[in-house]
């Protein structure tokens, strides 16, 4: 169930057998010569809303602008200063407190917000710690990457092998053009397989990875592929869900 097509009484009703809520959360973001801007917040949504149809949980709105300053080098891209990051987390997961939701399961699909992410729940950790002892139910948040699972891993390395990368990877793109098949495209890309390194600012990204990849060969995607990798990611982030609402 989506939070934006339900009624406020629908939501009472669902607090009465659940208090877990999933939070897609993502990034806007160039991905590359082939690869959509939206990719991590469309990937993490698509995940979040597969995951809700298959658990019957509640699947908030996306957040679809993350921590992306490096990538301000290349046009289209958006980013949140950490410290405004933590606090459009914070006020999320706040929000929804005050109704009774209890666990917070954001699905992820950008490395860059997760230790933003992490900082915002110890945020609310520590402001709950601070207060004085109350009879008022835990509250506990996770952070799940969708493409961390053992039979996603395995699915990208049989599918692209060392061509996988960590930026504008083909397992990221197939799925956006299983999402959108009109999108799908290959380019000519030079050279085939992108460099791998590190970076810091925006300038110093662009210098060392043109255009904008890192490590990856997104060419390698295909619709194909991003249905299995669906598939597989929905499977397992939906189990990682079910224990950690109950626990």
């Amino acid at each position: 169930m989506r939070l934006q097509l339900v009624t406020w009484p629908d939501v009472e009703q669902y607090l009465k057998s659940s208090t877990g809520i999933i939070i897609p959360i993502g990034s806007t973001e160039q991905h590359g010569p082939n690869g959509l801007v939206g990719t991590d917040a469309l990937t993490a949504e698509f995940i979040a809303h597969g995951v809700g149809e298959k658990t019957g949980a509640l699947v908030a709105p996306t957040i679809a602008v993350g921590m992306a300053q490096h990538h301000l080098g290349f046009p289209g891209s958006m980013t949140l200063r950490p410290s405004t990051l933590i606090a459009v987390v914070r006020d999320n997961i706040q929000s929804l407190m005050r109704h009774g939701f209890t666990r917070f399961f954001f699905v992820n699909g950008h490395g860059g917000n997760i230790a933003t992410v992490t900082a915002a729940f110890s945020e609310i950790y520590a402001e709950r710690s601070l207060q004085r002892g109350s009879n008022a139910p835990s509250v506990k948040c996770k952070l799940r990457n969708w493409w961390e699972g053992s039979g996603s891993r395995a699915l990208s390395k049989e599918l692209y092998g060392s061509q996988e990368g960590s930026h504008a990877t083909p397992s990221e793109v197939s799925l956006t053009f299983f999402m959108h098949p009109q999108t799908e495209k290959k380019v000519p890309m030079e050279p085939e397989v992108a460099p791998n390194g590190s970076f810091a600012d925006a300038d110093d990204y662009r210098s060392t990875f043109p255009d904008g990849r890192i490590g990856s060969n997104p060419n390698l995607s295909t619709a194909a592929h991003g249905k299995r990798i669906y598939e597989i990611a929905v499977d397992e982030v939906a189990r990682d869900y079910l224990a950690f609402a109950a626990s």
